[in-house]
């Protein structure tokens, strides 16, 4: 049956939407175009073999889900890729590629055609089919998390557990972070290391919304015993982003129930959140106390080196060369969370094979001007150092310099104060950018800005007016 592929990859997007964060959703589904579709197998035209490799290690989860739900169950996915983009003497050619694996069966209805009776997915199962239900991602594992200061002590809390679940005195283990740094991926891996150690342990990820849902769902069919037995086979619960348990009684009190169980039988907890177990609102007191039983670990902003690692180990994974230069330049500018640093990655090598250019310092800062703002403001310390040497009348690059003269100094001084004080940069961030300083020079530059601030009213009036002209440029 012949269907209008538009159509069909326009509600295959509105499904996928749903699953992928917004700038993941622009670089790898949008340049995507439907070709035909026929026989329910949907064609679709990708400008890349690296893309159409990328999709398949990363989405096809996904894209087989949209698929399904579109088309139905029988429906396969098929690759057009561009292997040479041609000219105005000759057009372009591409390869048909199949998806590398055929998309899950929807079971919705019996065989009979009737819609099936409710199964409860908590009935009891033997060891070894509950081995396989672990709801971990397998690429997450200790050999591509990488260690630094900002998380040493989680990361080795972790491994110990990996090594003898229940056994130490890191039960419950609980792990504490801001968003993107890292928290799913260890816990994960703790997982990871046990369910493939010896022991057929039953190992169980799980975030906090979801069993929540679960419960619910339970509460509705009347299956909370089957809920509760369900959980308590288990050998080491991983339960994410515990805060999200706030304010819902009933399923903290079947939690508490099921935690005391577990701790009591030897189990391993092992839990993360957004904060410390003492910070944690609308949580019933005896499972806070129960939280501080174990190990409570927390995960910060990784520095520079771990970032550097970071990148080098992602594109090592990935088969990708990044120049040295490119690799420090988006250490220093992105120096929040691993996920934004991740997301960056991802941009730059879709925009270096989307345009069929190698990756250099150039394209890294296009790349970064479209995703990384800096707080509250659209100021840039390019902006800073370009509205700055203007003012003064020297050259931008004369602040990246080891000129000493007095009217660069001065400049290279108002241009870092300005850095630290629109922008959301680290200190030692700043002072890369003006050829490689260190965070001291920075704090000095910035104190004696304020000293000349105070004690001359011609350099303040100048402060004020290049503040004027900065603040345009955030509003």
């Amino acid at each position: 049956m012949q269907l209008d592929c538009e159509t069909v990859w326009n509600d295959c997007l509105r499904v996928i939407k749903e699953d992928v964060a917004d700038q993941s959703f622009n670089t790898w589904f949008k340049p995507i175009s439907p070709l035909r579709c026929n026989n329910d197998v949907l064609t679709i035209q990708v400008p890349s073999q690296f893309f159409y490799e990328w999709l398949e290690e990363h989405y096809v989860h996904i894209l087989k889900k949209a698929i399904t739900s579109v088309m139905g169950p029988q429906a396969k996915l098929e690759y057009s890729v561009i292997v040479d983009k041609g000219n105005s003497g000759s057009s372009p050619l591409s390869v048909n590629l199949p998806n590398r694996s055929n998309p899950p069966k929807k079971q919705p209805y019996g065989s009979n055609g009737s819609k099936e009776e409710y199964v409860s997915p908590f009935q009891l199962k033997s060891v070894d089919s509950l081995y396989q239900e672990s709801q971990l991602n397998p690429n997450y594992v200790f050999d591509t998390y990488i260690e630094g200061d900002c998380n040493r002590l989680a990361r080795s809390a972790g491994f110990a557990v990996a090594q003898k679940p229940g056994v130490t005195s890191f039960n419950p283990l609980m792990l504490y972070g801001g968003v993107g740094l890292g928290k799913t991926h260890l816990v994960q891996a703790v997982g990871n290391e046990i369910k493939n150690s010896p022991g057929n342990r039953f190992v169980l990820y799980v975030s906090s919304e979801k069993f929540t849902n679960q419960f619910i769902d339970a509460l509705k069919n009347n299956k909370i015993q089957e809920f509760q037995n369900y959980y308590m086979q288990v050998d080491v619960l991983i339960i994410d982003d515990v805060q999200f348990l706030a304010g819902k009684e009933r399923t903290q009190e079947i939690f508490f129930h099921i935690f005391n169980h577990l701790h009591q039988a030897g189990k391993q907890i092992i839990m993360t959140s957004d904060c410390p177990p003492r910070d944690l609102k609308g949580l019933q007191e005896r499972l806070l106390s129960r939280f501080k039983w174990g190990l409570t670990a927390d995960l910060q902003q990784p520095d520079y080196e771990t970032r550097v690692a970071i990148i080098q180990r992602k594109m090592q994974a990935d088969g990708i060369y990044i120049p040295e230069n490119v690799i420090e330049y988006l250490a220093y500018s992105v120096d929040t969370n691993v996920r934004e640093l991740e997301g960056v990655l991802i941009s730059l090598i879709a925009h270096a094979s989307l345009n069929r250019v190698d990756i250099d310092l150039e394209l890294a800062k296009q790349t970064l001007k479209n995703i990384v703002q800096d707080i509250d403001t659209e100021v840039s310390i390019d902006y800073i150092q370009k509205t700055v040497s203007e003012y003064f009348k020297v050259e931008v690059e004369s602040l990246k310099d080891k000129i000493r003269k007095k009217e660069i100094v001065i400049a290279r001084q108002v241009a870092m104060y300005f850095s630290k004080e629109y922008t959301n940069h680290s200190l030692k961030a700043i002072g890369y950018h003006f050829g490689g300083r260190d965070h001291s020079t920075v704090i000095h530059a910035v104190q004696s800005v304020n000293d000349m601030i105070d004690t001359n009213a011609n350099f303040k009036s100048s402060v004020e007016e290049l503040k004027k002209k900065l603040k345009m440029k955030a509003v």
